[in-house]
């Protein structure tokens, strides 16, 4: 991979992920986390790597070419920013943003750089979604009418302000991506909160595309029984991604007759986090744009704006606001 130097900023649950592969891809100089915790358990783990808990000694470092972005989702606007203006290519977790005018912000800040800037959604770098892709492309279903997809699960750490905007990120990239469609508006979006407040745990979002399709998303993070499970239907058959099963993950069905196929996958079990960040360091070196470029993420949080708009109604004001506040006590702490 040459000698870059690259640094992650956010060595938490998540982060620690990237941390490892940037590190096993021979690029990581730097981890950045206020978190003693993280940092101890970083110095542990890979003893070279150098550690800090101030930003700003990444971005006055002209030799860090490139970063990771994996903080909390209400930050991401600020710190993209402030790297991609220093002139380093940016690695951010999604979303991008919750807003999509800063989406927009940092997709033609980004551009007009000539900087690599690529979003973390991660399914895009499934080798399964990858071969669905394929078989939407080479018409085996037909032409595509409807795709839904769940992703139920449990999580005690509700660090976002919606399940919406922690899982839905996923599910959007990855129809908008096998279908090779721009969704054009959400038809509904709906949200449960089990604690009585404004922070949906769970969240149903219908969106037309442009050929006509109608896409549902359910997220949940109250599901004890975890369900990741994508149906893409067309007039010919369909197809069903089940990402929890160990084999037989994708399966084809005709649409007049019953019984599964099992499409065979020719594919080696590859970590789909280790394609994405080898996908960061080959863009950076070939000058090409991300698979999940600025305008992937741009497109994604446009519709879970318009989808949270829909749901919340004037109530969201008062979420920008408790953003905000959280961002500011953090700050201060």
């Amino acid at each position: 991979m040459g000698n870059h130097k690259f640094a992650v900023i956010g060595a938490g649950l998540w982060g620690k992920n990237i941390v490892r592969n940037f590190y096993n891809l021979g690029v990581l100089d730097t981890v950045c986390d206020m978190d003693e915790e993280n940092l101890a358990r970083v110095k542990a783990d890979y003893p070279e790597v150098n550690l800090t808990k101030n930003m700003q000694d990444l971005l006055d470092d002209p030799t860090i070419e490139a970063v990771a972005v994996v903080t909390p989702s209400h930050t991401h606007f600020k710190i993209v920013q402030a790297f991609l203006n220093a002139g380093k290519h940016v690695y951010v977790e999604k979303p991008i943003s919750t807003v999509a005018a800063e989406a927009k912000a940092l997709m033609e800040l980004a551009d007009s750089k000539n900087l690599v800037l690529m979003v973390g959604h991660l399914l895009l770098y499934h080798p399964v979604v990858n071969r669905l892709k394929q078989i939407v492309n080479d018409g085996t279903l037909g032409e595509i009418t409807y795709a839904q997809s769940d992703r139920l699960n449990i999580n005690y750490f509700k660090n976002d302000r919606s399940v919406m905007w922690d899982l839905a990120p996923h599910d959007v990239s990855m129809v908008d991506y096998i279908l090779g469609k721009e969704p054009t508006r959400v038809i509904s979006a709906v949200g449960a909160s089990s604690e009585g407040n404004d922070i949906m745990d769970i969240t149903h979002i219908t969106v037309e595309y442009e050929n006509g399709a109608v896409a549902q998303f359910s997220d949940s993070w109250i599901h004890p029984v975890k369900r990741v499970n994508l149906l893409i239907r067309g007039t010919k058959g369909s197809a069903v991604f089940d990402d929890t099963l160990a084999e037989n993950k994708l399966q084809l069905f005709s649409n007049d007759k019953a019984g599964a196929k099992n499409v065979p996958l020719d594919y080696i079990e590859i970590e789909p986090l280790k394609l994405e960040c080898q996908h960061f360091v080959k863009c950076i070196e070939t000058h090409q744009k991300a698979r999940s470029d600025g305008e992937n993420g741009y497109n994604v949080v446009k519709i879970l704006e318009e989808a949270e708009k829909i749901m919340l109604g004037e109530r969201r004001k008062a979420l920008d606001n408790y953003d905000f506040a959280l961002s500011r006590s953090k700050k201060n702490s």
